[in-house]
């Protein structure tokens, strides 16, 4: 069974109003149809996705992507995802046991497993080795990346923009230029953005995180176009690697979109 087969015969709750319905219905009419397979929603890679599909939500719409994102948890934990990224509740959709992620093969995470420990205490053991490194390629490298900046990436956060991310106080925007001045992702710009998303997810833990045994698990991107190809996938091999490109992340769309249409 091919991919676009697989999403389009998987009905999932929605979380704008608790139907169960097919995850992809409604976008038999689009350019492009982009889904987004997440980890669980209160996972980071989940939060800081959804924040990238925010920012470039806008030129998405004009180019006439249509967007379907799917996250591990339950209806509750899809809702406080919406309400904090305020992506669409009506385009997230929630899969409380990863059924979607086994069905399309994404890699399941580091699985070590420890004697006498139960399969929740093995799932936290193994995400603190991902985010240490070990079975996350790439994860180091890009936390380090949030701390000192990057100026192949764009600028993050807005001169006006004030950020509040717990514990640090309210932090203006304009902060981050006294770091080296604008234009670009500056340093400890993104690593803000990073704890902001943590202060939310371990604030509101049990809502995010409603069964932890799938905390490992990774996603992925699938872009398609209208008639029903494959043009380009991405399937997450560690903890903050949701993009082949993390610096820009979406930038996977500037070539596929610019493939001759079929009307």
């Amino acid at each position: 069974m091919n991919i676009y087969t697989i999403f389009q015969q998987t009905n999932l709750q929605r979380v704008s109003d608790g139907e169960i319905v097919p995850m992809i219905s409604g976008c038999e009419t689009a350019r492009r149809l982009l889904v987004i397979v997440c980890p669980q929603l209160g996972d980071f890679d989940s939060l800081e996705y959804a924040w990238w599909l925010q920012r470039e939500r806008g030129q998405l719409e004009s180019m006439g992507v249509a967007v379907r994102m799917v996250g591990i948890g339950d209806r509750s934990a899809g809702k406080k995802f919406c309400e904090f990224t305020e992506f669409p509740a009506e385009y997230l959709f929630v899969d409380a046991h990863a059924e979607l992620h086994s069905q399309l093969d994404l890699y399941a995470g580091l699985s070590l497993k420890l004697p006498s420990f139960s399969a929740t205490q093995n799932a936290w053991v193994n995400l603190i080795l991902m985010c240490a490194g070990i079975g996350s390629p790439g994860t180091l490298r890009e936390v380090f990346r949030g701390y000192r900046g990057d100026r192949s990436a764009p600028q993050l956060i807005a001169d006006e923009e004030i950020i509040n991310a717990k514990p640090l106080p309210p932090i203006a925007g304009s902060f981050f230029k006294l770091a080296g001045g604008s234009g670009f992702q500056r340093p400890f710009e993104l690593a803000t953005l990073r704890l902001r998303n943590m202060a939310e997810v371990l604030g509101n833990w049990q809502t995010y995180v409603p069964d932890p045994t799938y905390l490992t698990q990774r996603g992925g991107t699938f872009l398609f176009d209208n008639r029903e190809v494959l043009l380009y996938e991405h399937r997450d091999r560690g903890i903050l690697g949701f993009a082949a490109n993390m610096n820009q992340p979406l930038s996977f769309l500037d070539s596929n979109l610019s493939r001759t249409e079929v009307s």
